[in-house]
């Protein structure tokens, strides 16, 4: 049974709802930023300020520091794996929510910005388990 969750526009795309044409047409618009609410170290995102992790966000360096780059792979292998929601919005109509596993198993979900453009990313926390387990399953399941 597939994870469904409490948020319509939190879930992942059935394979196929967009085609490839399609996801690599997103991966090419879409752009991440990262944000200073989900992280405790700067890293070398330039944020401004550097970091001003809020007690209720999750964190995307609460395991280790993710460079900017790496994030920037995350974001385009959830694209091209098609984990992304089928919720659209924003001017260029981007999927809102993107997903990816890093070589560590560990799992990250993007969320697109109120400028409908901009990504930010943080680390799906162990609260999360069932989540963590539909992206992992999903991910692993999806031909790249």
């Amino acid at each position: 049974m597939k994870y469904q969750g409490n948020n319509p526009k939190r879930r992942i795309a059935t394979w196929g709802y967009f085609t490839a044409r399609e996801l690599a047409a997103f991966a090419g618009q879409a752009r991440y930023v990262g944000s200073a609410l989900h992280k405790t170290k700067p890293a070398n995102y330039g944020l401004s300020p550097p970091t001003s992790p809020r007690p209720s966000k999750s964190l995307c360096d609460s395991v280790r520091v993710v460079p900017k780059a790496e994030a920037k792979k995350l974001l385009a292998s959830g694209f091209a794996k098609g984990l992304v929601s089928s919720h659209r919005q924003g001017r260029l109509n981007l999927p809102k929510f993107v997903w990816a596993v890093d070589d560590a198993g560990e799992v990250y979900e993007a969320k697109l910005g109120a400028d409908g453009k901009n990504y930010h990313g943080y680390r799906l926390g162990y609260d999360e388990k069932s989540m963590r387990k539909w992206v992992k399953r999903e991910w692993n399941n999806r031909a790249n």
